[in-house]
């Protein structure tokens, strides 16, 4: 088999989104945050991602930057935190986010060999550029995708769709890489060969499609591309 196209979910999988909450917690007069940080960054991804389905099923679609403000503010309050300075500062650097260690040397790798490479994410086009620019990875890159140009956010099958209208390229000829199971399980019932990066060890999602692949990091899907 042989991929045309390898296409990497942006947050959590490129970049690692827990990074806001811990830069923040490291900054002078934040102590107090030092304690909290970990749970912050979790009930926010996790928020974020909560409204991002349920927006989906109501059919109320709004953009990411969008629901990223909700998630944060629905976390600060469950931390206790009223800290309008604090809130500011987590979302500026929401959009200056790193890369994780491995991502622009596997990227590298892709590019030296001629495979093709993308993003198809949930974020708004201005989000995913800032996200990109900051990581240094845009010259690696042939295409970001994002789903306002559906409508929709993910796990609605014409997000996957969009990959393989703009590489003129079938499902499995696609390797789709991202860190949350039930975005590998989507893109595998749609038809991609999919690698589900698994940082936290967690079990596989009991839903239609299963992933291809389970790594820890990104850095053997070069391999994978080109087995």
């Amino acid at each position: 088999m042989t991929i045309s196209v390898c296409i990497f979910d942006a947050y959590g999988t490129l970049f690692d989104v827990s990074a806001a909450a811990r830069v923040a917690a490291s900054e002078p007069g934040r102590e107090a945050l030092a304690g909290l940080w970990p749970r912050l960054a979790e009930d926010w991804r996790r928020k974020q991602l909560e409204y991002t389905w349920l927006r989906a099923v109501m059919g109320r679609h709004t953009d990411f930057w969008t629901v990223t403000q909700d998630g944060l503010d629905w976390a600060l309050e469950a931390a206790g935190l009223d800290d309008p300075d604090l809130r500011e500062r987590l979302l500026a650097l929401y959009w200056e986010l790193a890369a994780y260690p491995e991502v622009p040397a596997m990227l590298a790798r892709l590019k030296q060999a001629g495979q093709g490479a993308a993003i198809l994410s949930n974020g708004s086009p201005e989000m995913l550029a800032a996200a990109v620019r900051s990581a240094g990875v845009g010259e690696f890159l042939d295409d970001t995708l994002s789903v306002e140009s559906v409508g929709v956010f993910k796990p609605d099958p014409r997000v996957y769709r969009m990959v393989t209208e703009r590489f003129a390229c079938r499902p499995d000829e696609v390797l789709f890489a991202s860190s949350n199971g039930w975005d590998v399980a989507a893109a595998a019932a749609f038809g991609f060969r999919t690698a589900w990066v698994n940082r936290a060890g967690a079990p596989v999602d009991r839903l239609p499609g299963r992933p291809h692949h389970i790594l820890t990091d990104l850095s053997q899907i070069p391999d994978l591309a080109t087995a």
